[in-house]
């Protein structure tokens, strides 16, 4: 796709309906509600992965990370202050009127990794400033997508290494979630 036509793509706004939903398995489920992108309104925007949007949701601006489903679309966590703030809950369909942001909002370090790039050789913490927040996102979802604590303590290690040596994202990742299955929206609680 050339560039203007990826600009023209980008630039214009996704317009959309969608359900709000509760999820099935969280500890803070009251808290928060979710929805998910129609597939269209999903292959509207530039990436099959993370894609940071603004917008509104009945007409209540905010800003906010898209996450991929793993089935080539995108879900969106609402929490609660969003969702009084446009008069929903779960159960409501709500409008949805949105489009990429310009710059990648910078991710949350969770602080075991904050910790370790901390104690890590000035090289990782170099080409840990360096990088883009995008890159430092998968960065973070590696780590974080880890099912086991050892697991997760494994990769942290093993991340300030490959940084100190210059590498600027972990190896084989799929953003979209589709190949390898790490990235999906919850279940809605029934």
């Amino acid at each position: 796709m050339s560039d203007t036509k990826q600009m023209t793509k980008t630039a214009s706004k996704i317009r959309f309906k969608a359900k709000l939903f509760r999820p099935a398995e969280s500890e803070k489920a009251d808290s928060w509600t979710f929805l998910t992108l129609p597939k269209n309104a999903s292959a509207k925007l530039p990436s099959r992965g993370m894609t940071a949007i603004e917008g509104t949701i009945n007409g209540f601006p905010f800003q906010a990370m898209l996450e991929p489903d793993g089935q080539k679309s995108h879900w969106l966590k609402v929490d609660r202050k969003l969702c009084e703030a446009a008069g929903a809950d779960a159960g409501d369909v709500v409008t949805l009127e949105i489009a990429p942001t310009s710059e990648e909002p910078e991710p949350t370090v969770p602080a075991d990794l904050r910790k370790a790039l901390a104690a890590a050789a000035p090289k990782a913490r170099a080409l840990w400033s360096d990088i883009t927040p995008l890159a430092r996102r998968d960065w973070i979802h590696w780590i974080t997508s880890a099912k086991q604590a050892k697991t997760r303590a494994r990769r942290i290690k093993n991340a300030c290494s490959m940084l100190a040596a210059g590498k600027r994202r972990p190896c084989c990742f799929d953003r979209s979630g589709f190949y390898s299955k790490s990235l999906s929206a919850p279940k809605a609680a029934i």
